[in-house]
């Protein structure tokens, strides 16, 4: 999906510059998830988060409070910030490449468990989001988190538009399944993009530095 002319290399994987799928979309952050186990970093994904912002669109249409206001560090800390970058209706995807070998079980588990917690949180979790949150854990149990696979997460513009997941990994078709509810894909997209609670500190931070330097650009 999308060009491969140019890339950018996390942990020995290569991400493209930008992919397009409805709109051109340019790789603004990366990051990894990892877990210390005595002193060892195991690291487990490397993640890519595209979003569509040609001619500078998301922070001259959605960001503009933050314009030559802040740094990255004032970033990192401001969580109005990061909601305003789920909330923006942008088309946005993440990649998620395999880098250690895990069972999707135990990717999905985490995902619908830490969906659910925000949900709680935000008096958001009903009947319809715990059926969402249950099929997505579905699509992921039979799965098998070889190294290399990927799993995307593709976010279109339109607001209300469905949230689209995909697994792909050697060997095998590539799966696909739609997440119709909005606040379920809401909150993946925060469990990615959302400061202090995101499941990445290591992509947080490069989206800081990353929209510190557009901001200041377009001030």
């Amino acid at each position: 999906m999308g060009s491969e002319t140019e890339t950018v290399t996390v942990e020995g994987i290569p991400f493209p510059a930008e992919i397009t799928v409805d709109n051109p979309l340019s790789l603004l952050a990366t990051g990894i998830t990892d877990i210390e186990i005595h002193f060892l970093q195991i690291k487990y994904t490397a993640i890519g988060i595209y979003l569509h912002n040609t001619d500078g669109v998301l922070v001259k249409d959605h960001l503009q409070r933050w314009k030559g206001k802040s740094s990255a560090d004032e970033l990192l800390g401001d969580e109005a910030f990061f909601q305003a970058l789920v909330s923006a209706p942008v088309e946005k995807l993440f990649r998620v490449v395999v880098i250690k070998e895990i069972k999707g079980s135990q990717y999905g588990v985490q995902l619908e468990s830490s969906v659910r917690d925000r949900l709680v949180a935000a008096d958001k979790y009903d009947d319809d989001e715990e059926e969402t949150l249950e099929k997505v854990s579905e699509f992921f149990q039979a799965k098998y988190f070889k190294p290399g696979s990927v799993v995307t997460f593709h976010f279109p513009a339109t607001p209300g538009a469905a949230a689209e997941i995909s697994f792909a990994t050697e060997g095998k078709d590539e799966a696909k399944m739609r997440v119709d509810n909005h606040n379920v894909a809401a909150m993946i997209q925060k469990w990615y993009l959302g400061g202090d609670s995101a499941v990445s500190p290591t992509t947080v931070r490069s989206l800081a530095d990353r929209f510190a330097a557009l901001l200041s650009s377009s001030a």
